[in-house]
């Protein structure tokens, strides 16, 4: 949904508020409640799960929008789920980080400011991102670029690539990640990306054929043993994984195959 179209239609949601907002809010809970039952009737069980489920990801969107309102534009998951520590608390003072995909620049910042003496770099293809990026305060140790990942990443040797919630967005992973370590030959690799296992329904979800990504520009969301396959392909080493919140966090380090002496060969 373009920008444009999503400004009118929260416009007139916020008209037609006006006089829901009459109703009490027990009774408004009450109409949507029934709203959802009277739904669920029609066709057999499979049938109604399917128009649930997809009903399910159309609420998600409507909790994650009033999340960023009540948050002041930031999403209140930066501060619940306290990821950034992972990052953070596995980068070593003084290391160049490269943050891929960084988005409005939200990891990188927390990099730059809370990793003594390091240098961050966020790279984002996105021109409104990397606007939204760059408006905010900027340290003097964190920078943020335009760049496509697989073939302009900024030279030089980075002890840290960062890639949170970016690999699942990506159709061929394996060349993505192999196309990184022969670009920047990092000392580390630190993913993020949305578990599979995360919630029964989203099992149920792909047995029923209905779209259970979290995201509808996501190729796949892995399940432990997908995400180690890939990464073995590509040359990466697990060294430390964690189960958390729903999502996988993983620390990887090129193998011997993959590192700058072998890659020369």
């Amino acid at each position: 949904m373009s920008s444009v179209i999503r400004k009118a239609v929260l416009g007139c949601v916020d008209v037609l508020g006006l006089v829901w907002r009459l109703l009490p809010a027990r009774v408004r809970e009450t109409v949507v409640m029934g709203l959802f039952m009277l739904e669920s009737r029609p066709g057999d069980p499979a049938q109604a799960l399917r128009r649930l489920l997809r009903l399910q990801k159309r609420l998600d969107l409507v909790i994650n929008e009033r999340a960023l309102a009540y948050g002041g534009g930031v999403h209140p998951k930066h501060r619940l789920m306290r990821y950034h520590d992972f990052f953070v608390d596995r980068i070593a003072p003084g290391s160049r980080v490269l943050d891929i995909g960084c988005g409005y620049g939200a990891v990188a910042r927390s990099i730059a400011t809370r990793v003594p003496h390091s240098t961050v770099v966020g790279v984002e293809l996105d021109k409104g991102r990397l606007a939204q990026a760059r408006s905010g305060e900027v340290p003097p140790n964190l920078s943020f670029v335009e760049a496509d990942a697989t073939r302009d990443l900024p030279a030089g040797a980075w002890n840290a690539v960062v890639l949170s919630n970016v690999l699942e967005h990506i159709e061929d992973r394996v060349s993505f990640l192999k196309s990184i370590v022969a670009q920047v030959h990092p000392d580390q690799v630190l993913i993020r990306v949305p578990l599979f296992e995360r919630d029964w329904k989203v099992a149920l979800g792909k047995d029923l054929g209905v779209d259970y990504f979290s995201d509808p520009t996501h190729y796949i969301e892995h399940s432990p043993q997908v995400l180690t396959s890939e990464l073995t392909l590509a040359g990466l080493e697990q060294v430390e994984t964690v189960l958390v919140w729903g999502e996988i966090w993983t620390r990887c380090r090129p193998n011997a195959k993959s590192s700058p002496a072998a890659v020369k060969k």
